[in-house]
């Protein structure tokens, strides 16, 4: 949809209502006025826009509204009721919200079939209770996503990052209404956006608004440091990080900004490391010309919290994998955890707290002394390595005996740990303080800023897979698509089926949520859905059908493949397909499934032989 294409513009108090198109009886009469025709012709032939533009927009609505008079008029019951079923439907959502009635838009079945197997199913193919959503990115072909699947986001206040396993990239929010077909294969249409110069797969990504960055945490155990103001205007040049540097051994799985500005990231066998923001803060405000002096610094200059522990003989606490990292700004701790603990940190002095597992059993209580008792310089990169070198060693061995042991005594006697359906997959932290858990079952678990376990709830069976929270509500993205809304009490607001594939990330901001499924789609929800607004919007986007609406013949060949237990030749389909592919849309293909296993082939031996 074009940018001058704005569907919400009668929204505003200063516009009046559009009267809808009147199709008179005979067909024959079309009462249209240029401003019925055209509601923002104005706006868009504006003397600082593009004429060209003006001209693409004008010419593609006159199309789709020449579509949409032909559809209408092939439809001879519907011709005079399709508004006001539409504003009927709109009218009964808004009053049996109580009742959690709630209309979708209108849909376009295709004609054809009706009889047995051609008949179409009974469902609908969107969810009744579904609110209007915002379409970043369409689902993308598989097959175009082969080395860049989008696996997490963020946002910052006015950009929408995310992550791919080969690059970043980052929408504008000012470009959410744009017209899109700028992309590759797969993003033809998505919304544009910039991308960076190739990197690393991206497993995390947080947002650092004081210092107007974002960071990123790669499979190659890098640490990148990209400037909001980085991105190019034209995505045909890639800008690259601000800062770089090797942080971890293996991958960086969690990255969080603490209250007082320093950067944690963990990674696997239980590893954090804490980057002081003194360090940070000097890296950024050299030139470009001293970035290598800057990434010495960063990465001489980290902190190992766990190497105070370890004097104290407790290596044996949270040895798996630091798969989250949670800041808790007003309690001045950092939560850290696994898929089967959690321990909780000390901002301020870096200090291990509490150790506990996910049924809130606390798992060991370890006496650390301050920070002023170990003559350790942080900062100094030399000086810290001489002083863990000494029991790096035992400590790397120590690490490895304490956690097979802890590891055969999970498996052997499944204790405080509990089992893998209850194993932690999100983490969030809700604006009264407290702290949400998603668990493999779909079980909900609220813990208070000390560590404390409150209350579970359970709405679905399915895995949870992220967290978000804005104001008073935390949105839960499952396993199955679909996305839960609850108020901060636990109570289930509302709840519809948001992708056709897990919800893996969610992020909010420009007053949406954002969803980022595994298939790499990304669509907006306004973040007061399920609400009053969304009945609204229906009635808006259905009133201006003819303008995002269009029709197009499609083709489809459909066939089945059977080799009869043979092996087929590498160009066996492509012959056989080759001469109709290009005159149809869709190849449907059915594939035999045939046994092959040794009792299939030693029966089909003997009946051969018998036959013979």
């Amino acid at each position: 949809m074009d940018e001058n294409d704005d569907l919400l513009s009668s929204l505003s108090l200063g516009n009046p209502q559009p009267r809808p198109i009147q199709v008179n009886e005979n067909h024959d009469l079309f009462t249209l006025t240029p401003n019925e025709l055209f509601p923002d012709s104005s706006s868009s032939s504006s003397g600082d826009e593009n004429d060209a533009v003006s001209l693409h927009s004008t010419s593609k609505r006159l199309d789709y509204m020449l579509q949409f008079l032909d559809r209408k008029l092939s439809d001879g019951n519907n011709n005079n009721t399709n508004y006001s079923n539409n504003n009927n439907k709109s009218s009964n959502a808004s009053q049996g919200q109580g009742q959690g009635h709630r209309s979708s838009l209108p849909e376009f079945v295709a004609k054809g079939g009706g009889t047995g197997i051609f008949k179409v199913p009974v469902r609908g193919a969107v969810h009744p209770s579904r609110p209007p959503r915002l379409e970043v990115r369409p689902h993308p072909l598989r097959e175009t996503q082969i080395g860049c699947f989008l696996r997490t986001m963020a946002t910052t206040e006015s950009q929408l990052w995310a992550g791919t396993e080969c690059a970043v990239r980052v929408w504008n929010f000012k470009d959410l209404y744009s017209a899109a077909g700028q992309g590759d294969s797969g993003d033809e249409e998505t919304v544009p956006f910039r991308e960076s110069v190739c990197t690393s797969a991206v497993i995390c990504l947080v947002k650092d608004e004081g210092n107007r960055v974002v960071w990123s945490g790669h499979r190659d155990g890098r640490i990148r440091c990209w400037k909001m103001e980085s991105a190019t205007p034209t995505p045909a040049n890639p800008f690259k990080e601000g800062l770089s540097w090797q942080a971890h051994r293996g991958p960086v799985l969690s990255l969080v900004i603490s209250c007082y500005g320093d950067l944690w990231s963990g990674s696997e066998g239980g590893v954090i490391k804490i980057w002081p923001w003194e360090a940070i803060e000097k890296a950024l405000s050299l030139t470009t010309e001293e970035r290598h002096m800057s990434s010495l610094l960063v990465e001489r200059s980290y902190i190992e919290p766990w190497t105070q522990v370890a004097v104290n003989g407790f290596t044996n606490i949270l040895t798996s994998d630091v798969r989250y990292l949670l800041s808790d700004h007003s309690g001045a701790k950092v939560w850290s955890a696994g898929f089967l603990s959690f321990a909780l940190w000390d901002a301020r002095t870096r200090e291990l707290l509490k150790v506990f597992s996910t049924d809130g059993q606390i798992e060991n209580r370890v006496d650390i002394p301050s920070a002023q008792d170990l003559s350790v310089e942080y900062v100094s990169g030399s000086k810290k390595d001489k002083t863990q070198s000494s029991f790096g060693f035992f400590q790397r061995s120590c690490n490895a005996i304490m956690g097979a042991a802890d590891a055969v005594r999970r498996v052997a006697v499944k204790g405080a740990f509990g089992d893998d359906n209850r194993r932690t997959e999100a983490m969030v932290i809700a604006v009264d303080g407290m702290i949400w858990t998603g668990c493999t079952s779909g079980l909900l678990v609220q813990w208070d800023r000390n560590g404390n376990r409150l209350q579970d709830y359970h709405y679905q069976s399915s895995a949870v897979h992220c967290f978000c929270t804005f104001g008073l509500r935390i949105w839960v993205g499952y396993a199955s698509g679909t996305v839960n809304v609850l108020d901060l009490e636990g109570n289930l607001v509302g709840g519809w089926v948001a992708h056709s594939s897990p919800v893996i990330k969610m992020a909010a901001g420009a007053g949406f949520i954002f969803t980022l499924a595994n298939h790499g789609g990304i669509c907006g929800w306004n973040i007061t859905s399920p609400g009053p607004l969304d009945s609204i919007l229906r009635s808006e986007l259905a009133g201006k059908e003819f303008l995002y609406t269009r029709i197009e013949s499609l083709n489809i060949l459909t066939g089945t493949w059977n080799v009869g237990q043979g092996r087929a030749s590498h160009d066996s389909l492509i012959s056989w397909l080759g001469s109709v592919a290009s005159a149809v849309g869709v190849i449907v293909v059915g594939l035999q499934e045939v046994e092959m296993g040794a009792g299939f082939l030693a029966m089909s031996a003997a009946k051969e032989t018998l036959v013979s």
